[in-house]
């Protein structure tokens, strides 16, 4: 979700207000997702590497998560949106770890749309983890080992992954989920991205060829024959 800081300057206003445009644009987002019949969303909210921002900017993300949770829970709980919050949660504030782990418990039986909330997450943290919890239980390290350890083992790997702001580059996400992931690069800053600019992501995902190895002709050829 790039772009709430130069959107707020271009306004001149302080990055925290674009910050604040953000999460109405990401509330939006959730509703327009689960009217479209997306079952998961994934949204990439503070990296592990965002930590080297100014000082004023990282306190006023937190506080954000701090009023998030204690405002929209009940708003998506209504929804039928069960909650996740996925990443290293051992720097987060004593306040705000028992408020991710109530948020979860709220929402946990609901089955409209799973909603991912990557917080103090990294690629490369995700399969370090998983590694070493493998081999912290003695389990031989596989793809199925290690796909069943991953902080995103509850979903499927993601069909699609939308990129706003003008940016071309992963930037340490989902590094192992997004191995045969569709990219869609927006030039849109997040606040931008409406109902429209999702609706243009996944009208240009709908007219990809997924082949996962396999040729045209094969995916073209009756289902009996594909399996021989």
């Amino acid at each position: 979700m790039d772009g709430n800081g130069r959107w707020a300057t271009r306004r001149y206003l302080p990055r925290v207000a674009g910050h604040k445009r953000g999460m109405d644009t990401l509330r939006n987002c959730v509703r327009l997702c689960g009217e479209r019949g997306i079952r998961v969303l994934t949204v990439f909210a503070f990296s592990s590497e965002n930590w080297k921002r100014p000082a004023d900017e990282v306190s006023s993300l937190m506080d954000l998560l701090a009023g998030a949770l204690g405002r929209e829970v009940s708003l998506l709980q209504a929804e039928g949106v069960q909650l996740h919050f996925v990443g290293d949660r051992s720097p987060l504030s004593d306040k705000i770890r028992a408020g991710l782990v109530q948020a979860e418990a709220v929402t946990a039986g609901n089955q409209r749309l799973i909603f991912n909330i990557c917080f103090n997450y990294g690629g490369r943290w995700d399969i370090t983890q998983a590694a070493a919890a493998l081999a912290a239980r003695g389990e031989a390290i596989t793809e199925a080992s290690m796909n069943a350890a991953m902080s995103l083992a509850h979903v499927p790997d993601p069909d699609l992954l939308i990129r706003t702001g003008g940016e071309r580059r992963l930037s340490n996400f989902l590094l192992w989920q997004a191995a045969y992931c569709e990219f869609y690069f927006s030039d849109k800053l997040w606040p931008e991205f409406d109902a429209q600019a999702l609706d243009e992501a996944l009208a240009d995902f709908a007219q990809r060829e997924r082949r996962f190895g396999r040729t045209s002709e094969q995916l073209a050829a009756p289902e009996s024959k594909r399996a021989a």
